[in-house]
């Protein structure tokens, strides 16, 4: 069912190009759950500029996070029970522990990296956390996030295409990952334990 959903929207958003971007962009950030990345990494490929790239990185940055000011009203008025529903408990209380631990830092964190950014405006919304601060945060996250992308995929995408079919390119990808992945699930998993099992 999902892959039908996101298949249909990026066929959709690929057939309008920046216009489908922005909507993609805007409305994942509020309710749907197919991420604007699937656009911007084939359009950064295909681009024939770096006006074109510029255009790429600046409509999903900023219509990521335009959207993520509905996702925000909709957890400021449908309340935090509203929002539980919509969300998974533990991840529900991972996003909100997120921001209670790391206030402006969780909002960043959270438009970088692969957690669905329209839990966090949610999440957010229902806490009633500064609008500007939100703002703020998630336009230099998300614009971290898509300027690596555009940057990679649009200056060095046939050089990246060709690395994806050295043996050697995911050896060494796989080492990093489980390098990686120790430390950062532990974190992960230690943002759903209660307050008081925290180490002092």
């Amino acid at each position: 069912m999902l892959e039908q959903i996101t298949a249909s929207v990026v066929d959709w958003g690929s057939g309008f190009g920046l216009a489908g971007l922005a909507v993609v962009s805007a409305t994942e950030a509020a309710l749907q759950p197919v991420p604007p990345d699937l656009l911007v990494i084939p359009m950064s490929l295909d681009s024939n500029s770096e006006f074109e790239l510029l255009a790429i990185f600046l409509v999903a940055t900023l219509f990521s996070v335009i959207g993520s000011l509905g996702g925000y009203a909709i957890g400021l008025y449908a309340g935090r029970p509203a929002v539980e529903k919509l969300a998974k408990p533990s991840l529900s209380r991972k996003l909100d522990e997120l921001i209670s631990r790391y206030g402006d830092a969780g909002v960043f964190i959270a438009a970088v990296s692969p957690i669905p950014y329209k839990l966090l405006a949610w999440m957010a919304g229902a806490g009633r956390m500064d609008i500007r601060t939100f703002i703020s945060a998630g336009i230099f996250g998300r614009g971290i996030r898509f300027g690596m992308e555009v940057l990679i995929v649009g200056y060095w995408g046939k050089e990246f295409v060709q690395m994806l079919e050295e043996p050697l390119f995911w050896i060494v990808v796989g080492v990093f990952s489980v390098v990686l992945f120790v430390p950062l699930n532990h974190w992960w998993n230690d943002l759903d334990r209660p307050v008081d099992e925290h180490p002092q």
